[in-house]
Order: structure tokens, then C-alpha cells, then sequence
């Protein structure tokens, strides 16, 4: 099919083409959040709303005219009063969609994309009834949906207390029990229910870990939302074994193996044609085996330099550097600070046809199509070193070594990086001046440092303040912005620091993170300090003078901008 012009129109959704009939859209805008939409795995419609082109108000007044649908304004919506038990709550997840109410053999379902056919033929052959859009702002959707298919703990609570007798069951599994025994006994409906309702949760509510912790007298849930644990279900402790087992049997693990720790991987489909990866590791307690479940989306190293929160300059200084074609570029920072996101997204850019990319990581978080990624394992005597000789046999061009934890993997880093490969790596420490120290204090040669090291970054992530809810902080006192390290000139002109609120839209305040970055390239100033053996003070000092900022710096130019909190920039650059 082909418009007036003779542009092929087919391959788009139906939303897509109603908001170019509504002239909401031009065919070309339409075209690349397809296909942006196609690249990242994404809806089309998370696209559209992530490009603000369209907000959430008026896509839903253009859906409403565009479908001759009724539009509702979901606040007015007391969720405790919806229909339950008529859709699958995964339906729900899934399509993104909450049914409002019965009348007969009708059901008016809220939704944001009116013209998804195969949610209208899912509702129908769960329910027998026929459907009724009903258009809805996407934003507020989204938080009723994850009100309306209730809390992992409502959900266990009920499942388990009427479906389940445990002591009948006999919960308490051996070593000595056949394997095909314990698979079928956690195979049980409300565990496998509670498990997937809570990776879908975590999923929907963007936690990058899900930990399941055994005590003597309960049993608690926690995710790690935007860098902070919250408990968001206490189960019954009678289901420990069970829900380990379970999560043992599809990471493909030893379920008879309590005693030592295991690692595995397990995936989950979470729309038509997502699937998201799931890291699982377990550690035995006092009281029972705790699993944390690490989620892995292939997304994120998709989401390109801007959106990791660069400053233009820090942006120019790292392409500069990863784009050379040989030399060493150090990404540093504590556990959790986003070195690993960073990493794939310069390994992204640099991804080409005509390119050699080897990765060597514990173990590999992001599956990247077009990159050889190997997973280290010690005990079979595959070490990041063992696989850096071995990549230096593969004509490679870009090298990616997931940590360089000692002189032998630094020294053959190096090496690769003075013979023409680009090398991408991690250290932690705590700034960029201090990495060049600690290599070393590893062991290795100064002048090998200064010759072969091209670009260092530091960073923290910080918690995103919520563009709905956040306001000005009037009260804070001048004495503790300048204590903080702004200076009189900083205070000057027309801007305010703004505070945390509160809506339904984030968790207390804050929504997403943002990264805080101190990017230093190795100048020749620099270079001869490193030959002299110069500290890390004197380092910094030069690179100082050079314009390199510091991450509180960095931090305070993202409360300067609004986007966080000096709460927030204290806390993650409190070194």
C-alpha cells in the first residue's frame, strides 16, 4: 500500500498512520520512531511519547477524534472500584491496558493505542466479551496499571493462602530427592504466578535488582528503584524453598545444590517482541538460599551518549577519544555507577560492519549483536588475561575488558593498546587523576601509562528529580550552596536549585538517574607529570587547569539545570 506520493505506508502501526491522517505527524517523523522504535526493541507509542513531539494530553485527544472513542481523565478513576478478575493481570502489563467497566456483554477498557488489534482479540478471547476503547492519557495509564494488578504481596498473599497448604506439601527438599521430583513440586501455580508478577513489576518499574531474603521468622522482597532498596512484599516465609527452587529450575541451576553459590541466566517476554534478560545469582544464608535477580535490558545501551547526561564538552572530549584508532580509554567508579551502560553505549557507536569488536567480561551484563563477548571463568582457567591473549590473536581493532583487577591484565591491556587497538576498560577508583596512580601502584611502567592511556571518566549516578512534582527550593540558605562548592559567581543570574516532592508519577520524587562525570583526557602536561612519578594531587591540579571539572563540580552544574537535587549530588559525590 502506498500513499499519494507513493510512500509505502504498510509497515507502519495503525497509530502511527492515524496521527499522520490527524496531521499530528509528518510521514517522516512517523518513519524514524518506527524505526527507532524497530532498533530499541521499544513500542512505538514509548518512542512517541520519549520524543515529545506528541505529549500524553494531546496524543490522547488526537486518538479520541481520530477513533470516535470517548476520552477519560484516569485521576477521577477510583482504581479500588475497576472490575477485577476479568483480565490477566500479565494481559494487563503486557497490552498496557485496565478494564473500566461491564454493561452486558460489553467492556469499556482504558487504553492509549485504540488501534492495537491483537489487545482488542486478547481482551476478547479472555473475557468472551466485546471491547470498548475507552482513550486514556498514556502517563496515567501507566500508573494504573501497576495500581489495578496490585502489589506482588496482595497478590502471594491471596494465591498462597487459598490455594496452598504448605505443611501438607511438604516444602522441605534434600539433596537426596530426585531432580524431576523437585522440578514438578515448583511447578506449582501460585509460585510460578508470584514470580512472574514480580519480575514483571520490576520490570514495569524500571528496578535494575530484585533481591528475595530468607530470615528466621520472615521473608522479605526488596528492588532497587533508582539506586535505593524498597521492600515491596513480605510473603510467607513457608515459601522460601519453593521460590528458589523455582528460580533455580528455569536459570537452569542445581535445585539440589543448597550449600554453595550458584550464577545463571533466565529470560522473560514482556511484550510481543521484547524479551528481557535476567541475571540470577544465589547465595546460602543462615536461614535459606537468597536470590538476586539482576534485570538486563538490551535497551539501555541503546539510549546513545546524550541521554547518559554528558555535558556537550565532556560529550566531544570522549568521542575524540574512542573514536582514535588505538590507545586505551578508562571508565572508573564504584559498584552500580553505570560504568557498564557507558561502556556498550561508546561500543554501540563504534559498532560497524567493517570493525573487529571482542569483549571480555564477569560476566556479560548486555548482549550486543555484532560483538564477540566472552564470559571470564576462573575455574576453568579463562581469566580477562587468558582472553586478552587470545583476542590479540583475532585481529581485533576495539578490545573491551569488563575490569582490570591486576597487573598481568593491565600490563597485556596496555600492550594491546600501544599496538594499535582500541582498548575500553574499567578501574575502581574513586576519581580520574587517582586511576593514574593506582596503575602504578599495580605495578605497571610509568612511561607505558603515558604512552598508551588516551581518555579517563570518572562518574556517580544521581536520581533524577520528576519534572511533574519538583519545585524550587527558596529556603535554602546561601551558606550552604557556597559550603556545598558553589562559588559567589555560580550564585549569580536568574536560577534557583529545586527540592523533591512527591507524585504519582516517580517514587519519592525523584524518576530515573542521570550520570555525573569528571572526563579527563591524558594531555602531554600530563604525560610528563605521569613519567615523573607525580601524585595524584598534582594530577588533578593540571588537569584542573586544563578545564577538567570535578564530579562535585559536574554534580552541581545538573542542580544548576534543575534536572537534581544538591541533596542528591552531595550524597553520590561524598568522596
Amino acid at each position: 500500500m502506498t500513499d499519494d506520493d507513493g510512500v509505502a505506508t504498510m509497515a507502519l502501526p495503525g497509530l502511527a498512520r492515524a496521527l499522520i491522517a490527524a496531521g499530528a505527524l509528518s510521514q517522516q517523523q512517523a518513519e524514524t520512531l518506527y524505526a527507532r522504535a524497530q532498533s530499541h526493541k521499544t513500542g512505538f507509542i514509548t518512542e512517541l511519547i520519549d520524543s515529545a513531539l506528541v505529549s500524553p494530553s494531546d496524543l490522547a485527544h488526537t486518538m479520541s477524534v481520530a477513533f470516535a472513542a470517548p476520552l477519560i481523565d484516569l485521576d477521577a478513576i477510583d482504581p479500588q472500584r475497576l472490575p477485577h478478575h476479568l483480565l490477566d493481570p500479565k494481559t494487563c502489563q503486557q497490552y498496557r491496558i485496565v478494564p473500566l467497566a461491564r454493561r452486558g456483554s460489553r467492556l469499556s477498557v482504558a487504553t492509549a493505542d485504540p488501534s492495537d488489534l491483537q489487545a482488542a482479540e486478547k481482551v476478547k478471547f479472555e473475557t468472551q466479551l466485546a471491547v470498548d476503547w475507552i482513550i486514556a492519557e498514556v502517563d496515567k495509564l501507566g500508573k494504573l496499571v501497576e495500581t489495578y494488578t496490585a502489589s506482588a504481596g496482595q497478590v502471594i498473599e491471596q494465591i498462597v493462602g487459598q490455594t496452598f497448604d504448605f505443611e501438607a506439601e511438604g516444602i522441605e527438599m534434600t539433596p537426596a530427592e530426585p531432580a524431576d521430583k523437585v522440578a514438578a513440586e515448583v511447578e506449582d501455580a501460585p509460585i510460578v504466578k508470584f514470580l512472574q508478577k514480580m519480575l514483571l513489576d520490576a520490570y514495569t518499574m524500571r528496578a535494575s535488582d530484585l533481591h528475595f531474603e530468607p530470615y528466621e521468622h520472615h521473608y522479605r522482597v526488596r528492588m532497587r528503584i533508582d539506586g535505593q532498596l524498597r521492600e515491596i512484599a513480605t510473603p510467607p516465609v513457608a515459601i522460601k524453598d519453593k521460590l528458589a527452587s523455582r528460580i533455580k529450575v528455569i536459570s537452569k541451576l542445581d535445585i539440589a545444590e543448597k550449600r554453595v553459590p550458584q550464577d545463571g541466566r533466565m529470560k522473560l517476554k514482556v511484550g510481543p517482541d521484547k524479551v528481557i534478560d535476567f541475571r540470577v545469582s544465589t547465595l546460602p544464608t543462615l536461614f535459606g538460599e537468597k536470590v538476586v535477580i539482576r534485570i538486563l535490558d538490551p535497551s539501555s545501551a541503546q539510549m546513545g551518549i546524550d541521554a547518559l547526561g554528558y555535558e556537550p564538552d565532556e560529550k566531544d572530549k570522549l568521542l575524540a577519544a574512542i573514536n582514535r584508532p588505538y590507545g586505551m580509554v578508562l571508565v572508573t567508579g564504584p559498584t552500580g555507577s553505570g560504568k557498564t551502560v557507558s561502556l556498550y553505549s561508546c561500543l554501540n557507536l563504534l559498532n560497524q560492519p567493517g570493525v573487529n569488536i571482542s569483549t571480555a567480561e564477569d560476566p556479560a551484563e548486555i548482549n550486543l549483536p555484532g560483538v564477540n563477548q566472552v564470559n571470564v571463568n576462573e575455574k576453568a582457567g579463562l581469566t580477562f588475561a587468558a582472553a586478552l591473549r587470545a583476542f590479540l590473536r583475532q585481529d581485533p581493532d576495539i578490545i573491551m575488558v569488563g575490569e582490570i583487577r591486576d597487573l598481568e591484565t593491565a600490563d597485556i591491556a596496555i600492550k594491546a593498546a600501544q599496538t594499535g587497538h582500541l582498548v575500553l576498560s574499567t578501574l575502581h577508583t574513586n576519581d580520574a587523576p587517582s586511576t593514574l596512580t593506582r596503575l602504578v601502584n599495580m605495578g605497571v611502567a610509568p612511561f607505558n601509562i603515558a604512552a598508551s592511556v588516551n581518555l579517563i571518566t570518572a562518574q556517580r549516578l544521581a536520581r533524577r528529580l520528576c519534572p511533574k512534582c519538583k519545585v524550587p527550593h527558596h529556603d535554602l540558605p546561601r551558606q550552604v550552596l557556597l559550603d556545598a562548592g558553589f562559588t559567589e559567581q555560580d550564585l549569580e543570574g536568574d536560577w534557583q536549585p529545586y527540592k523533591p516532592v512527591g507524585c504519582s508519577a516517580c517514587h519519592d520524587g525523584y524518576k530515573g538517574r542521570v550520570g555525573i562525570y569528571q572526563v579527563m583526557p591524558v594531555s602531554e602536561a600530563i604525560q610528563q607529570l605521569i613519567l615523573r612519578g607525580a601524585s595524584a594531587l598534582e594530577i588533578a591540579e593540571q588537569a584542573r587547569r586544563e578545564g577538567v571539572r570535578t564530579l562535585r563540580e559536574s554534580g552541581l552544574r545538573k542542580v544548576k539545570m534543575g534536572i537534581t537535587s544538591l541533596e542528591e549530588v552531595l550524597s553520590a559525590t561524598n568522596d
